[in-house]
C-alpha cells in the first residue's frame, strides 16, 4: 500500500507527521506522495479540505484518513494518540470505504471562451464586495427569483454543518445526493423578494447564476478564494465523482453531527 501524509504547518502536527513516517517505513509501507492509495491527513478539517483539493485529479484512486492534532475536527476520526492503532488498522485493510457527494462548479467568465471548472467538498459561495449582490437565479433552467441581498451559498450534503449551518441552512444526511442553496443577508422589502428560505436541489437539477456585470465578485470553492473578474455565469451540480474515506472507524454521521455541536454530556 502506498502512503501520503499530508500536515499542516503547526508545530504538533509536523511532529505527529513526523512519527507517522517513521513508523509507516517501519512497517514497510511505501510512502508516495505523488500516486497514493491512502492520504493521511493531519492537522484539522481545513487540511483536509486542503489535501482534497491536492488530490482532486485522483479521487478515484485514492482514501482519505484523517488525523486531527486539536478540536475534533467532523472529517478527522483519529485522535494523535492514537497513529499506533491507526498503523495497524491500515496494515489490516480491507479496502472498505465510505463516500460523500461533491459539487461541480463551473464559471464563464467575459473575458475567456471555455469555462472554468472547480469541485467543492464544503460549499461554493458567490458575494459582492462592496455593494448589493444582484442575480438572476435559475433552477433547472427555469428562472427562479431576482435574488438581492450580500450572496448566496451552495452546499453538498456534508458542507450543511458548515458555512451553510451558520447560515440557517439544515443539516444534511450525506445518503442524499442533494445540494443546498442558502441566502446570504437577502433583501425583503415592499419593493423587492426572496424566497428567504433555504432550499434543496435535487440530484438531476441545478443551480445557475446570472449576476449583474460587476467586477467586484468574489467566488469562493471550500476555502479557496477568486475575484476581480466579470462573471457571466455560474452553474452548480452534484458532482458525478466523490471522496473516498478509510472505513476503518469511521463515525456515523449523525454521531459526529451530535459529537461537533451537541456534546455526549448533552445529549441525556
Amino acid at each position: 500500500m502506498k502512503i501520503a501524509i499530508f500536515a499542516n504547518e503547526g508545530r504538533k502536527s509536523m511532529m505527529i507527521s513526523r512519527k507517522l513516517h517513521q513508523k509507516f517505513k517501519d512497517t514497510h509501507f511505501i510512502l508516495d506522495n505523488d500516486n497514493p492509495d491512502i492520504v493521511v491527513t493531519v492537522g484539522g478539517d481545513g487540511t483536509l479540505l486542503s489535501a482534497f483539493h491536492q488530490y482532486k485529479n485522483i479521487l478515484d484512486k485514492v482514501r482519505f484518513v484523517g488525523v486531527h492534532t486539536g478540536h475534533l475536527g467532523f472529517y478527522t476520526d483519529w485522535r494523535d494518540d492514537e497513529i499506533d492503532d491507526l498503523v495497524i488498522s491500515l496494515q489490516s485493510d480491507n479496502g472498505q470505504s465510505v463516500s460523500y457527494p461533491l459539487l461541480d462548479v463551473k464559471v464563464s467568465y467575459m473575458d475567456q471562451l471555455r469555462p472554468e471548472t472547480f469541485l467543492a467538498l464544503n460549499e461554493a459561495t458567490l458575494k459582492r464586495n462592496s455593494a448589493t449582490m444582484v442575480t438572476d437565479v435559475y433552477i433547472g433552467g427555469e428562472l427562479f427569483e431576482k435574488f438581492r441581498g450580500d450572496g448566496l451559498c451552495i452546499s453538498t450534503p456534508t458542507g450543511s454543518t458548515a458555512y451553510n449551518k451558520s447560515l440557517g441552512g439544515a443539516v444534511i444526511h450525506p445518503n442524499l445526493k442533494v445540494l443546498q442553496m442558502t441566502e446570504i443577508g437577502s433583501i425583503n422589502n415592499r419593493v423587492f423578494r426572496t424566497l428567504s428560505s433555504p432550499m434543496i436541489i435535487a440530484p438531476n437539477d441545478w443551480v445557475t447564476l446570472y449576476p449583474n456585470r460587476e467586477s467586484d465578485y468574489i467566488l469562493t470553492v471550500d476555502q479557496n478564494s477568486y475575484h476581480g473578474r466579470q462573471i457571466k455565469q455560474i452553474t452548480f451540480k452534484t458532482s458525478k465523482q466523490s471522496i473516498h474515506f478509510a472505513k476503518y472507524r469511521h463515525m456515523q454521521f449523525w454521531q459526529r453531527v451530535q459529537d461537533a455541536f451537541i456534546g455526549a454530556e448533552y445529549a441525556n
